[in-house]
């Protein structure tokens, strides 16, 4: 087992929860649901897939990515507590943009590896489709325009000595995918072909899965605009580019959602026998760059990245699955070669040939990522977890890995601040 530093407990994941990921007032089941209902149906799942009660829980964590806009709350930790059965134990929130669901996996870790609490709930929580309606209960819920959200991004960069010139939509965006491209000297449309490569495979994991947003694949779409495949709908004005590099496809798909997990020290998961298996989570690099750094995804990601290859002398080629902050479809291809798992310069030829795909041979979120399982905001990170320990259990189902994963490593990125590297693995 990996001591996570000095004089610190061996921590494993032993209960993961997780709701749809879909737009709640469009379906019946989850019409109405208030945030306090989603954090409280991910919990319980988490909880009772550990083998415990409510009871057991000894502290928990509350994220969400942006509490007081899309949850018309402060301190919202106090305020789910009895939605599943913890009322009066001790609780902090936290609010990392769209990295919290990783930090939320970090925090949880420190406080049982310390010897603090033997056993900790974190989740996280963002009903991203919709805004509530100020002063009525958390129930009650409205659409709203892209319009009204962009106001709130320039917040997470330091205005009191700069301006947020980063934030113009899609600079940023395209950033490190275009220094990637004049590296390996590739063109507009190798990029372009990898994109899509990505699309279908994301896509094609994202229809087998109940809890992912969409339920019709490319060739559906495009058989449905009278076009004769995947490519030519992908590569067509109903996808057009909306930046230099990324088209309507390459972006996030705005949802609602959460996702829970438990944690205990590894020597206790073992002794209490459970059928499945305990995934022992190795160690987190941490980075942080404030917004307007140039290329602060690159540096923060080779940052973090370093750490917790350090930190736990895990080598890139033991990770089995790669699993990604997508929110722009681009991050796969370099992440996913700047923490090793795919040689440098190869990751575009692989998304075109489909080998990231759930069953190829280098499988990268194979639950479809933010552009296709669906982005919640800050519970998209435990949704990755979730999914990375599903992998590991072989319990993932329609899309499966074809060889159970043992180690998986989780790239965080949001608010274009925080990004966290972490591994975890299963037990032998």
């Amino acid at each position: 087992m990996v001591k996570l530093g000095k004089d610190m407990r061996s921590v494993s994941i032993v209960g993961v929860g997780c709701t749809p990921f879909k737009n709640f007032e469009d379906y019946p089941e989850t019409r109405g649901m208030s945030e306090g209902d989603a954090f409280g149906y991910a919990a319980l799942e988490a909880i009772a897939d550990a083998g415990l009660q409510p009871r057991d829980i000894q502290y928990f964590y509350h994220g969400a990515a942006n509490p007081f806009m899309i949850g018309d709350s402060l301190t919202p930790n106090m305020q789910v507590a009895d939605w599943f059965g913890v009322r009066g134990i001790g609780s902090v929130h936290h609010s990392e943009a769209c990295c919290t669901g990783y930090v939320a996996l970090q925090e949880a870790v420190m406080a049982v590896a310390c010897g603090t609490y033997d056993v900790v709930l974190s989740g996280a929580v963002d009903l991203a489709a919709s805004l509530p309606v100020v002063g009525a209960p958390g129930c009650f819920r409205r659409g709203f325009p892209l319009e009204e959200m962009l106001p709130s991004i320039p917040m997470v960069y330091d205005r009191a000595y700069g301006r947020p010139l980063d934030s113009a939509f899609g600079i940023s965006f395209d950033n490190w995918i275009n220094d990637y491209r004049w590296t390996y000297d590739l063109t507009a449309e190798n990029i372009d072909d990898a994109l899509n490569g990505l699309s279908k495979s994301l896509r094609r994991a994202a229809v087998k899965n109940p809890l992912a947003f969409y339920d019709v694949d490319f060739d559906q779409v495009a058989q449905a605009n009278n076009m004769a495949s995947a490519d030519e709908f992908l590569t067509s004005m109903m996808n057009p580019k909306v930046t230099q590099y990324l088209r309507v496809t390459g972006f996030e798909t705005k949802c609602d959602g959460a996702a829970a997990i438990v944690v205990m020290p590894t020597e206790m998961a073992k002794a209490r026998g459970y059928d499945h298996m305990p995934v022992e989570v190795l160690g987190t690099g941490s980075a942080a760059f404030e917004g307007a750094t140039l290329a602060n995804e690159y540096h923060g990601t080779k940052n973090a990245a370093a750490e917790v290859y350090e930190l736990t002398g895990v080598s890139p080629d033991e990770i089995d699955l790669f699993m990604c902050n997508d929110f722009f479809l681009a991050s796969e291809i370099v992440a996913a070669e700047e923490c090793g798992f795919i040689p440098r310069g190869e990751a575009w030829k692989y998304a075109i040939e489909g080998r990231t795909a759930y069953d190829g041979d280098k499988p990268i979120n194979p639950h479809g990522g933010r552009c296709n399982f669906g982005h919640a905001h800050g519970a998209s990170g435990v949704a990755d977890v979730y999914e990375a320990v599903k992998q590991i259990r072989g319990e993932a189902g329609a899309t499966q890995t074809k060889v159970n994963p043992k180690t998986a490593f989780l790239r965080g990125f949001g608010g274009g601040q925080n990004v966290r590297a972490q591994i975890i693995r299963a037990i032998d």
